[in-house]
């Protein structure tokens, strides 16, 4: 089977690359923005990322598109137009990759999305699926509603496969982001008032997104479909700290302080948003993938943590 990966170097593409290298029935190609950006199987330079981007070298041949390659979630963006640019990455280059690979022959089409189509924040007990309305919130999310959208009428029309994959909050060695700030507070032992956090949030281990990914490579129940990527397992934001402190052979210093008390004091400092993310919640229901794949992620929280903030680490 050749395999074209986008973005394979990034914190996602990385972990795939390894694990499609590995699968010594996978041809991999992977796709690079510039030179002397390494990974493993063929190595291809494109340049950037949008509508304009000639995919014919990359493409020949192929059986399979992995599209991870995006334009991420900036929390302060300093474009002038937030919207335009993940439109002309995220949409355009996407969908600009998605014909060409038609033209070229390629089967199946897994485009790497993101939990935010389904929207922000669920009540607890009520977690998104893939049925959800999809209800966007920001530029990142509407950039990949569009993208898939665009996808799904490409099959449409085409016949090429598309597989839609929206994880939601991806941790493993190497992760940034907040999940790196919580690792340093956690490491220094500074304490923290989210001891008496009762959200629930469903977060999906690096390992576990690319076990996903891999199985639809080829998986016929897979064709045209949407699937969201978590551990299957949620945790509160306090939960996720002990977890955290665990891992690292620590103990979690939480002071329980009533969420009502922090979301004021946030809103009086302009962190609301902050605040919304880290008390909220968000969970996912992967039932589908595990009733039409029979995918079980391999990786326990517990298993993937311990990956992500073993040993002590300080990144």
């Amino acid at each position: 089977m050749k395999v074209l990966l986008t973005g394979a170097t990034g914190f996602v593409g990385k972990a795939l690359a390894a694990g499609l290298a590995s699968d010594s029935e996978v041809d991999l190609t992977c796709a690079v923005r510039r030179s002397g950006l390494g990974c493993p199987g063929k190595v291809i330079v494109t340049g950037e990322l949008d509508g304009r981007t000639d995919w014919s070298e990359t493409l020949d041949g192929g059986d399979v598109v992995i599209h991870s390659a995006a334009r991420a979630h900036i929390m302060k963006d300093e474009v002038a137009d937030p919207l335009a640019e993940y439109r002309r990455v995220n949409v355009d280059g996407t969908l600009n990759l998605a014909r060409q690979a038609v033209k070229a022959g390629v089967k199946r089409f897994i485009f790497v999305s993101s939990i935010k189509v389904n929207g922000e924040q669920t009540h607890p007990g009520k977690p998104f699926t893939e049925n959800n309305e999809p209800n966007p919130q920001d530029a990142y999310g509407v950039s990949k509603r569009e993208a898939e959208d665009g996808l799904m009428s490409l099959a449409h029309e085409t016949g090429m496969e598309i597989v839609v994959i929206r994880p939601v909050l991806v941790y493993g060695p190497g992760v940034k982001g907040n999940f790196a700030t919580l690792n340093k507070l956690v490491s220094k032992g500074i304490p923290l008032p989210l001891g008496a956090v009762k959200n629930r949030r469903s977060f999906v281990a690096l390992d576990n997104l690319v076990d996903l990914i891999i199985m639809c490579l080829d998986h016929p129940a897979a064709a045209n479909q949407v699937f969201l990527a978590a551990d299957g397992q949620d945790m509160s934001t306090t939960e996720l700290l002990e977890e955290i402190a665990e891992a690292m052979c620590k103990s979690p210093r939480l002071v329980p302080v009533p969420e009502g008390l922090l979301m004021f004091g946030a809103t009086l400092l302009g962190k609301k948003a902050v605040a919304q993310r880290v008390l909220g919640s968000l969970q996912v229901d992967i039932s589908k993938a595990r009733n039409l794949l029979g995918w079980s992620p391999p990786l326990t929280p517990q298993e993937g943590l311990q990956q992500c903030f073993g040993q002590g680490s300080e990144s």
